[in-house]
């Protein structure tokens, strides 16, 4: 029976044209890798690059992979990025739906059309889904692939589960081009005539996506270079049908190391696990933009960048064919550079909940820690380990009073404290200033350098050999009661 095509007519006539337009189309099966907020942000500056439009889809069409919860985490990780979309489930838009459950009538169609035109067919083989993934089903082992239209509809009328699988020519080659890579050209007996449409009546991911960029106007269709082998079998879908290609971008992988790729089932982080680690939302994306990503011309050398900035700089040429490493060391000095470039009022809300994890005190001005901590830590989670000292001195050894370079040991440590301490009791106000001038004045008197001096008070006060501020701010934080209770403290000790 021939297919109407008014239905189709009528698709055809919703879709877009005249301007750029790219999808971001996660599955919503878990948290955004690296990888992914990659592919992302690639195609949102693609879009605002070029005065386009960002387009979000759904594709669950894995039913069995689908984690609950995924899709909230995809909204909120494309909104903290800032990677906003203009058309999408939540906002709708003229090719709606875009989740491809919701659009599983519009698959059946075109999978059925396929069949009319040729280049599909009615699959009634018993198989398994790890046979099917495996590829290894070739196409002259499967005696459905020349039935009779009579024998096929005698097994449509007894209701036989059936597949749709793509009819891959038997001879001759198919090219297609990639932005990235260039001409590719394969022969047509390397491929496999794959399912497009399962037993379950969903579509596989390989031809929903084709349908689904056709039919939303997609122009330039970004992914990783995992997905450069199936290239030829969209191509000939997209033949197959009339349709014009998009602009392939394929993008190489993101690397753990030389060898292995990142991955979410070998514990790589998300940008969940990112955030969690401390790192802020602005320098992961400035830092995975540059993951296979390279600015041109003037800006060659420019590592920082603003998420306006990038799509003043991107252009497609930039992507590299080589895989990008993952480097915690190079992310850990963007980070450092964007907490270093926060006001200071953003970086104390930034770094509150960290300081709390380790100052519980209501008394200590966590504003003024912050200011301590704001040029000395790469990552939020560096700070509490930073600060355990104000809540409760440590346990230390006496060993801290010895340091070369300050021309100390315990003796000299002694004799310091004794001068120390009663100056700091009679200091008119105790305020950086006030600290500060009596104990460089009382080294002049002493005839000891200044470290010699602020060495053993600042060991005394905080107890630890490395503190993010000097004796000075430590002891201003601390209040002259709890500063003058740990310096009497520390004396006693050298005086044992």
């Amino acid at each position: 029976m021939t297919i109407d095509r008014a239905y189709f007519d009528a698709m055809e006539a919703r879709i877009p044209h005249g301007m750029v337009r790219t999808r971001f189309a996660p599955s919503p099966t878990g948290y955004m890798h690296v990888g992914n907020l990659r592919t992302a942000l690639y195609t949102w500056l693609i879009a605002r690059s070029q005065g386009g439009t960002f387009i979000l889809r759904i594709e669950d069409t894995d039913q069995g992979r689908l984690v609950d919860g995924a899709v909230d985490v995809i909204y909120r990780t494309m909104a903290e990025c800032g990677l906003d979309h203009d058309e999408g489930p939540d906002v709708g838009g003229p090719v709606a739906p875009y989740i491809q459950s919701q659009r599983r009538d519009t698959y059946g169609r075109y999978a059925r059309l396929l069949v009319e035109l040729g280049h599909a067919y009615y699959c009634f083989c018993e198989k398994t889904e790890s046979e099917e993934d495996s590829g290894e089903f070739g196409r002259d082992a499967d005696p459905c692939r020349n039935l009779s239209p009579a024998d096929v509809q005698a097994r449509l009328d007894a209701g036989c589960p059936y597949v749709i699988r793509q009819r891959i020519p038997d001879s001759g080659t198919t090219t297609f081009h990639d932005a990235i890579f260039g001409d590719i050209t394969v022969e047509n007996s390397t491929l496999d005539d794959q399912v497009l449409l399962k037993r379950d009546g969903l579509p596989t991911y390989n031809f929903a996506n084709v349908i689904d960029d056709h039919l939303m106007g997609i122009t330039h269709v970004v992914r990783g270079s995992e997905y450069l082998s199936s290239a030829p079998k969209y191509n000939l879908l997209y033949q197959a049908f009339g349709w014009e290609v998009p602009t392939y971008v394929h993008c190489s992988p993101v690397m753990r190391d030389a060898q292995n790729k990142m991955s979410k089932r070998h514990g790589d982080p998300s940008y969940e696990d990112l955030k969690a680690q401390g790192y802020l939302t602005e320098a992961i994306l400035n830092y995975v933009a540059l993951l296979g990503w390279s600015p041109k011309g003037e800006l060659a050398e420019q590592e920082i960048f603003s998420l306006p900035e990038l799509v003043k700089a991107f252009d497609i040429s930039g992507v590299s064919k080589s895989p990008a490493i993952f480097d915690r060391a190079k992310l850990d000095h963007f980070n450092a550079v964007y907490l270093r470039a926060l006001s200071p009022e953003d970086f104390h809300k930034a770094a509150l909940p960290y300081i709390r994890q380790a100052v519980k005190g209501p008394q200590f001005d966590t504003a003024a820690i912050a200011a301590l901590l704001q040029a000395r830590c790469e990552r939020l989670t560096d700070i509490p380990e930073k600060l355990d000292f104000f809540d409760e001195l440590p346990d230390y050894e006496l060993d801290f009073f010895t340091n070369k370079k300050s021309k100390t040991n315990p003796e000299v440590c002694r004799d310091m404290l004794r001068a120390a301490i009663p100056m700091l009791e009679q200091l008119p106000a105790w305020s950086d200033k006030a600290i500060h001038d009596g104990l460089i004045d009382l080294a002049a008197r002493l005839e000891v350098k200044n470290a010699t001096l602020m060495w053993p008070v600042r060991i005394a006060a905080a107890g630890k050999l490395v503190t993010p501020g000097g004796a000075v701010e430590i002891c201003r934080i601390l209040g002259r009661e709890e500063t003058l209770r740990r310096l009497r403290l520390g004396l006693a000790r050298l005086e044992a």
